[in-house]
C-alpha cells in the first residue's frame, strides 16, 4: 500500500479526537444529542484547523446506521464511506473551483431529490466566500428553507465576504487557532505511534512553525521525518525551516546590553551560514522583547517557563522605554528588511540601530530605590513631630514687604537655587513621566541637595526606579549639580496636581453660576424651555 501523509492519516474521524476546538464540538454534541438540528451550519477560521473535518464529522453523526448521534459508531458503512470519500449522499463542493450561478444552479436542482441510502443528504460547500454574487443569491431561499432531508455546511476562511444575507440563515461557528501547547502535544503522541523518536526542542520548533494550524504543522512534521535519517533533533529542524533558537535572541539581547557590536555583527554571520532566515529573526525578536515588556510589568507572567531567570534578569537590566524602542526597531526593520541590498546587511544595521539608541541611562549601575529606602528608615523619623517640622519650610510666611505687599518665600542658606516654590518648579519641567511623578508628590523640605516629598498610595505606580531617576536627572539638569530625591508613599494633602483640579473645578463653578445668572440665559429657560449641559461648560481663565 501506497504511504498516507501524516494530514490524512491521522485525520480526525470523531468528535472525541478532535483536537483544540472544545467549544464549537459541544455546541455540535449537544444539538445532536438532543436532535436540535439546524439546516445550514457555517464554519470559519483559518487554515488547517478542521473545518472541513468536523462537517465530515457531523455529516456521519447524521448518517450513521445506528441512528443521530454525537458518537458515530464508525464502523456502519455510512460511517466508513464518509472517511473513505465515497458516500453518495454526501456531495463535497469546491467553491473557489466551482464559482459560478450554473454550478449552484445545477447543486440545488439535484437537492430536491431524496437521499440514496442515508437518512440526509449533506452538501459541503469549501471555500464559500469564493462563490460569485449570482451565486449567493441562487442559493439563498433552498438555503433558507431547505427539504426536510437536505443540510448544508459551508466553510470559509473570510467570513467578512460571505453576505450578510447568507450569514443569517446559517448557524455560525468561530473556529480558534490552535495553541503551541495542543499541536506540540498531538505530534509528540504522533510520533509515539508511528515510533518515532524525537526532540521536544524539535517539536516545539514544529509547532511554533505552523502558526495555529494542525495541518500544516502534521505537513512539516512529514517533511522533518523525511529530512532526519533517524531521530528528529533539533538541529535538523532548524537547518530544514531556517528558523533562529532561542539561545541566539537571548545572546542578541544580552549583547545590546554589553553594547557589544562585534557580537551583534558576529551573530549575523553565523545566521547567515546556517542559511537562517533573517525576517523570521526579527520576528522572534520583536515576540521576545514583547515577552520582556510584559515580565517587567507582570513578573509572575512567565513565573512557570523554563526561561524565567533568563526573562527576569532581562527585565531588571532593561527599562520599558528601551524595551518598546527595541520593539519597533525590529518590527520596522523587518518591514524595510526588503529594501536592504541583502538581508543581512538589512539585518545586521538593525541590531546596530538598536545598538546607536540604546538609551545612556541603562548604562549606568542601579541606582538605589528612595521610595525602598524611605521604607527601611527607622520608625521614629516617621513621627509627626519631624513631619511638622519639615513642612514649615513650604509655608508661606505672615511677613510683608511694605512696598509690594507680597509674601516672601523662605530661603535656606546655601540654596538660592530654589526658592521652595514646588509650583512653580514642577511647572518648568519637561513633560513625561518625570513630570506626571512631580505633579502628584507634595513637597516636604529641600536638605541637603535632597527634595523630600509624599506620594499618595494611590500613584505609587509612579514610584518604579525608573520613573523616579528620571526626575532625578531632569532636577539636575535644571539645577546643573547633583540633586537626590526622598520620596516616601504617604497621605498627600497638596500637590501641583491637586490644587490645578481645585483651581479648574472652582473655574468650572463660577463659570456655572455665571451662566445661570446671566438674563439671556433665563430668557432661553423660561421661553424655549432650554436645558443648560454642565459637561458642555468650559472656563476661560483670566491671565494675572
Amino acid at each position: 500500500m501506497s504511504y498516507q501523509v501524516l494530514a490524512r492519516k491521522w485525520r480526525p474521524k470523531s468528535f472525541d479526537t478532535l483536537i483544540g476546538q472544545e467549544s464549537a464540538v459541544q455546541a455540535i454534541a449537544n444539538a445532536l444529542d438532543q436532535n436540535r438540528l439546524h439546516h445550514a451550519y457555517l464554519f470559519n477560521g483559518t487554515r488547517g484547523i478542521g473545518k472541513t473535518t468536523i462537517a465530515r464529522i457531523l455529516a456521519k453523526s447524521l448518517n450513521c446506521e445506528q441512528g443521530i448521534s454525537s458518537k458515530p459508531c464508525l464502523t456502519c458503512s455510512a460511517c466508513q464511506e464518509i472517511d473513505v470519500g465515497r458516500y453518495v449522499d454526501l456531495i463535497e463542493l469546491d467553491a473557489a473551483s466551482n464559482t459560478g450561478v450554473d454550478n449552484m444552479i445545477d447543486l440545488l436542482e439535484n437537492a430536491q431529490y431524496a437521499p440514496s441510502s442515508g437518512r440526509f443528504k449533506v452538501y459541503i460547500i469549501d471555500e464559500v466566500h469564493m462563490l460569485s454574487k449570482s451565486a449567493f443569491n441562487a442559493m439563498l431561499k433552498t438555503l433558507e428553507e431547505p427539504p426536510e432531508h437536505v443540510k448544508f455546511i459551508l466553510a470559509t476562511t473570510e467570513p467578512q465576504k460571505v453576505p450578510i444575507t447568507v450569514l443569517s440563515r446559517c448557524l455560525q461557528f468561530n473556529l480558534k487557532q490552535m495553541t503551541t501547547e495542543n499541536i506540540a502535544s498531538h505530534l509528540t503522541s504522533i510520533l509515539t505511534e508511528e515510533k518515532i523518536g524525537s526532540e521536544s526542542g524539535a517539536i516545539q520548533i514544529i509547532a511554533k512553525a505552523a502558526n495555529g494550524s494542525m495541518r500544516d504543522a502534521l505537513s512539516i512534521l512529514d517533511q522533518a521525518i523525511a529530512y532526519s535519517s533517524e531521530k528528529i533533533s533539533t538541529e535538523k529542524v532548524t537547518q530544514m525551516l531556517g528558523t533562529i533558537e532561542d539561545d541566539i535572541l537571548f545572546d542578541i539581547i544580552k549583547h545590546l546590553i554589553d553594547k557589544n557590536g562585534k557580537g551583534l555583527t558576529d551573530i549575523a554571520k553565523a545566521m547567515e551560514e546556517k542559511n537562517t532566515s533573517f525576517d523570521d529573526a526579527l520576528n522572534g525578536l520583536a515576540k521576545l522583547v514583547h515577552e520582556l515588556a510584559v515580565c517587567k510589568i507582570i513578573p509572575d507572567q512567565y513565573a512557570e517557563s523554563s526561561k524565567k531567570n533568563l526573562y527576569e534578569e532581562f527585565a531588571k537590566k532593561l527599562t520599558g522605554e528601551t524595551l518598546q524602542l527595541f520593539y519597533q526597531i525590529s518590527i520596522n526593520g523587518r518591514k524595510d528588511l526588503y529594501l536592504a541590498p541583502d538581508p543581512i546587511t538589512g539585518f545586521t544595521m538593525t541590531l546596530l540601530r538598536m545598538l546607536a539608541f540604546y538609551p545612556a541611562s541603562n548604562s549606568l549601575k542601579e541606582k538605589s530605590d528612595p521610595i525602598t529606602k524611605t521604607q527601611t528608615e527607622a520608625p521614629e523619623k516617621k513621627s509627626l513631630i519631624p513631619r511638622i517640622a519639615e513642612k514649615t519650610f513650604t509655608a508661606k510666611q505672615d511677613t510683608t514687604n511694605s512696598i509690594t505687599n507680597a509674601p516672601t518665600k523662605p530661603k535656606e542658606p546655601g540654596n538660592a537655587d530654589f526658592d521652595g516654590d514646588w509650583n512653580v518648579l514642577v511647572s518648568q519641567l519637561k513633560t513625561g513621566v518625570a513630570k506626571t511623578l512631580a505633579q502628584e508628590c507634595q513637597f516636604l523640605s529641600y536638605k541637603d541637595n535632597t527634595f523630600h516629598l509624599f506620594l499618595d498610595e494611590k500613584h505609587t505606580y509612579l514610584s518604579q526606579n525608573d520613573y523616579v531617576q528620571k526626575l532625578e536627572e531632569q532636577l539636575i539638569n535644571h539645577f546643573n549639580k547633583k540633586l537626590k530625591l526622598d520620596i516616601k508613599i504617604d497621605r498627600v494633602s497638596t500637590s501641583p496636581a491637586i490644587e490645578k483640579r481645585t483651581e479648574k473645578e472652582a473655574l468650572l463653578k463660577d463659570a456655572e453660576s455665571a451662566i445661570m445668572q446671566d438674563n439671556f440665559v433665563k430668557e432661553l429657560i423660561s421661553d424655549f424651555n432650554a436645558e443648560i449641559i454642565p459637561s458642555s461648560i468650559e472656563p476661560i481663565k483670566k491671565e494675572k
